[in-house]
């Protein structure tokens, strides 16, 4: 006879059972009877049950019928005790739910090991998937530090054999579990505080802390549904919130087995744990899991008597010390949630900057679909070659483009040699000494600078602030000077794949790519941006082809992908509108243009919101990120900032030949060759002529002409500063876009005339050989930019030039910002000018509050009683005003400084420089001399940025949903 029992746990599955029942008759090793517990089935599950197991041939069967709220672990203790009332005190109980169907041998296979392995107390079977039947769900289980259930499987991997060895795990799934009866018994059976999830897990550390072996028997296969877990079956103790009974089992089960000297840690480091996976499910817009999360963890922690009760049950059943060294070994290693962290890191991240990759495919499918005609086939490209597996390295060597790649990355970097340390000149000035000081600038109402400033700090600090609170500031401008072009570079090739995509199934080639991707990086380091230390049009190259990437999913068929790139598309650009204002401007007149050229071509698609909604809202999510920068800005009479290039200004103009060849400022004075320049128009002219793509490149040269039309009025206007300098207004981003358009345009002409060309093209001799020689010529403009920049391109970037301030005066106005140096240039003959200068002079973000800042008339008039009749009152202005010194650099004009050493309150200072005069004022600052109004507007728009940025980045992020499991 027959030593197993089988115990059967049933709550609506009528749809399973009946595989179920059928499969427990089949077994090849018979059973003794079955006890079924039925929780409260309405689908008639009990009565399908004695109904099946009653026909012929008979098989014993008992079925208790319980309420709904009976949990798992009571069934099981109410069927073991109620085996012994129906003849089967079996030595074995094998557990099985209704929706767990065994295969015919598993029972077989798992009652050999038994007898092979009599140490064995728990066996458990491999469990497939049901009804695919052949994906593997678990081979064993055992659990990480942070509650994550281990199964040790790829996700949806398929069962090949390849676990199919007996081994000890921690323990295994209920379903299937074969169990001696004695050893259940004395083991107390499952955790009644665990009803539904996360109880077999609990069940085998108990057991393998007692010294009981579990082993995985995989030629047992078991297909289970996981009805419970999928959600496909709701119970009265699980309801919808199948993630928080998870989490909580989780949790109890961990806090109810560790060590007593662990508790306290684990406690900490599981409440931790909670709060960051919930900060994960929020940025993959998990908000449910997020609160289940946070249930979990307050279930488990707001009632400790129940946990301690566990823990002392485990403690009075324990016969001797629990056996620590089996359970090190078969539970999670501790490394592995790290490696679980990264991996969902890094996936988030490849699923962020993939989102438009397959924009092109989407739209081809969805032409497929409103055109029945079959598909063309596609032949195989470059992109599909199958590599044979000689190495990494032997496959990076052999592959020409990979080499060329690499080859313009250190040409880029050693081109950057410069920006290694502290660097400054040009448009860009000093860091300052942390990031502190950016923070404070971002956050300040009033400024320390000048005679004081309430115009806000520039859009880009916070960022910097951001990276400088990780690298420092000298390496955060060092990685963006280096990393910029690298990365123009990375986001041009993954633009210009897409966008061969879209105009021929094949794509471009790889060579093509490469070429319109080194053009693109190379556009603001010959064009000057880089010497002059115009860092913002040189980050703006960087990030402006990942906005267009992103911008492509304005092409998607579907609405909903539609307005997700909205949100990707406006953080882009408020990231890009922080380092180039004048791109927001840029980017607002081609949506228009975009719009009303597609409500033209479609009619009737202006009245589809989620046609123009999607560019509006990537619109209006800069003018929100930004609204602590521009708003203030507007109304302290700064709006200049929202049309120049970031940095120290005055820079040199750029007419319209240097804007056409790719030059800022004066021809021949910053950037390469200037002749260099006129290859890429002509290409550009020169893609219109073959048909198959001059759809594609007349839309680039569409994009060109707009932004050439902005240009216009970007030229003619001029910026007052402080000081009577002007400043022309920022042209670095059209001349990105333009460029940008042209490369892209050329790109698409050169992809007519290749096999790729989606109507391949037959040309004379003449022609192709005339294509040779264009070709050729496009091919040697990037190199010798590359050559250029590598050998020469960093050089023009000069050094910071002496203030002409002595070293201790500037040592003393670091230490308070009330000590402030008044710096006075010029002659009464020629003209006077005056800055004040504190902490340790003007540093990036500074520069552009200073020049923006409104004359202070009365200050001005007090520097001119100073230095024409100077009167005790004029040295009690200026200490009111905190300033500490006053300088005259070389050459100082002798009759000022004749009346300034005549002054009472002023005492003559030392200067390195004998034609250098300074003066320390007597009476020292008061603090409250730099101090000004706050601004309660201005918090209250930073408190709305720090939120907007929170939820635009979550929304820019894809949705994720990964199982525990």
């Amino acid at each position: 006879m027959s030593d197993v029992s089988v115990v059967l746990v049933s709550h609506d599955g009528a749809s399973w059972l009946t595989a179920v029942l059928e499969g427990i008759r089949a077994q090849t090793a018979p059973v003794a009877g079955v006890v079924a517990v039925d929780t409260g089935s309405k689908d008639g599950s009990a009565d399908l049950i004695e109904s099946a197991l009653r026909a012929e041939p008979p098989i014993p069967v008992g079925v208790l019928r319980e309420s709904g709220r009976t949990s798992y672990p009571e069934a099981v203790a109410l069927a073991s005790e109620a085996l012994p009332h129906h003849g089967l005190a079996t030595e074995w109980i094998w557990l099985l739910h209704d929706d767990s169907n065994p295969a015919p041998d598993a029972l077989e296979q798992l009652l050999r090991v038994a007898a092979a392995r009599p140490e064995a107390d728990f066996l458990g079977p491999k469990l497939r998937e049901w009804p695919s039947l052949k994906r593997l769900l678990e081979v064993g289980v055992t659990i990480s530090g942070t509650g994550r259930r281990e199964t040790g499987l790829e996700r949806g991997e398929y069962d090949q054999g390849q676990h199919d060895q007996v081994r000890e795990v921690l323990a295994v799934n209920s379903a299937g579990l074969l169990v001696r009866r004695t050893v259940l018994e004395e083991l107390g059976g499952y955790d009644r505080q665990l009803p539904m999830f996360g109880n077999d897990i609990d069940l085998g550390w108990r057991a393998a802390a007692a010294g009981h072996t579990t082993l995985v028997v995989p030629r047992a296969v078991v297909f289970h549904a996981e009805a419970a877990h999928r959600g496909s079956r709701r119970t009265p103790l699980t309801g919808r919130h199948t993630h928080y009974q998870e989490r909580r089992a989780a949790l109890f089960t961990l806090l109810a087995n560790c060590r007593g000297v662990a508790l306290p840690f684990q406690a900490l480091r599981l409440a931790l744990g909670s709060l960051l996976r919930m900060l994960g499910f929020i940025v993959v817009r998990s908000v449910g899991e997020a609160l289940d999360e946070l249930a979990a963890l307050v279930s488990v922690y707001s009632r400790p008597g129940p946990l301690l009760e566990a823990r002392r049950r485990r403690r009075s059943r324990q016969s001797g010390p629990a056996d620590r060294a089996r359970l090190k070994r078969l539970l999670a290693p501790r490394w592995l949630p790290y490696r679980h962290g990264l991996d969902f890191v890094s996936d988030l991240a490849a699923a962020a900057t993939n989102q438009a990759a397959d924009v092109a495919e989407r739209r081809r499918a969805a032409a497929a679909d409103r055109d029945p005609s079959p598909p063309v086939a596609r032949h195989k490209t470059d992109d599909d070659e199958d590599f044979e597996d000689t190495g990494l390295v032997a496959r990076f060597l052999t592959d020409p483009v990979a080499v060329a790649l690499a080859v313009a990355a250190i040409a880029f970097v050693i081109g950057a040699r410069d920006a290694f340390g502290t660097v400054s000149g040009g448009a860009l000035s000093p860091v300052p000494d942390g990031a502190r000081d950016w923070w404070a600038l971002h956050h300040e109402s009033w400024h320390p600078i000048g005679f004081g400033s309430a115009v806000p700090a520039p859009p880009y600090v916070l960022p910097l602030a951001l990276l400088a609170s990780v690298l420092g500031t000298e390496t955060t401008m060092t990685v963006l000077l280096v990393a910029a072009a690298p990365l123009a570079l990375w986001g041009a090739w993954r633009f210009l794949r897409v966008v061969g995509r879209l105009v021929s199934r094949y794509g471009a080639p790889r060579w093509l790519l490469l070429w319109g991707s080194v053009s693109y990086a190379l556009v603001p380091l010959v064009a000057g941006a880089w010497g002059g230390g115009r860092w913002g049009i040189v980050v703006a190259a960087a990030v402006l082809p990942w906005l267009a990437h992103a911008a492509l999913g304005f092409a998607e068929p579907e609405a909903t992908r539609r307005w997700r790139a909205a949100w990707r598309t406006g953080f882009l650009l408020a990231l890009l509108s922080a380092v180039a204002p004048v791109m927001w401007w840029l980017c607002a007149i081609l949506g228009v243009v975009v719009v009303a050229a597609s409500a033209v071509v479609v009619r009737g698609a202006i009245r589809d919101r989620s046609v123009w909604g999607p560019p509006a809202t990537a619109l209006a999510v800069p003018a929100l990120l930004l609204a602590p920068w521009w708003l203030p800005a507007v109304w302290e009479d700064a709006s200049g900032a929202l049309f120049l290039d970031i940095g120290r200004w005055p820079t040199p103009s750029t007419d319209g030949v240097g804007l056409a060849v790719g030059r800022l400022g004066e021809l021949g004075e910053l950037g390469a060759p200037w002749w260099l320049g006129l290859a890429l128009p002509a290409l550009a002219v020169l893609a219109l002529i073959p048909r198959p793509t001059r759809i594609g490149v007349v839309l680039c040269w569409l994009v060109a002409a707009v932004a050439a039309l902005v240009a216009v009025p970007l030229g003619l206007t001029t910026i007052d500063l402080t000081g009577a300098a002007t400043q022309q207004a920022g042209l670095g981003p059209v001349l990105l876009v333009v460029h940008g358009a042209w490369i892209t345009a050329a790109l698409l002409g050169g992809l007519a005339l290749t096999e790729r060309s989606p109507s391949p093209l037959v040309l004379p001799r003449i022609a192709q050989a005339v294509t040779a020689v264009v070709g050729v010529a496009a091919a040697v403009v990037p190199v010798a930019g590359l050559v250029w920049f590598a050998g020469w391109g960093g050089d023009d970037l000069q050094s910071h030039p002496e203030s002409g301030i002595p070293v201790y005066m500037s040592q003393a106005a670091e230490v308070a910002p009330e000590r402030g140096i008044l710096v006075i240039r010029g002659s009464v003959a020629d003209g006077l000018t005056y800055q004040v200068e504190r902490d340790d002079g003007p540093t990036v973000g500074e520069d552009e509050v200073a020049a923006l800042t409104a004359e202070d008339r009365e200050a001005t008039a007090l520097i001119g009683d100073l230095v024409t009749a100077p009167a005790p009152e004029a040295v009690a202005g200026l200490t009111e005003r905190g300033i500490r010194f006053v300088v005259q650099p070389a050459p100082a004009d002798a009759a000022v400084a004749t009346r300034l050493d005549a002054t009472a309150g002023l005492v003559r200072a030392s200067a390195e420089d004998r034609s250098t005069r300074a003066w320390q004022v007597l009476e020292e600052p008061e603090p409250a001399s730099v101090e000004g109004p706050r601004s309660w507007p201005r918090i209250g728009l930073l408190v709305l940025q720090a939120v907007a940025i929170a939820v635009v980045a979550v929304l820019c992020l894809p949705t994720m949903r990964r199982s525990g499991r």
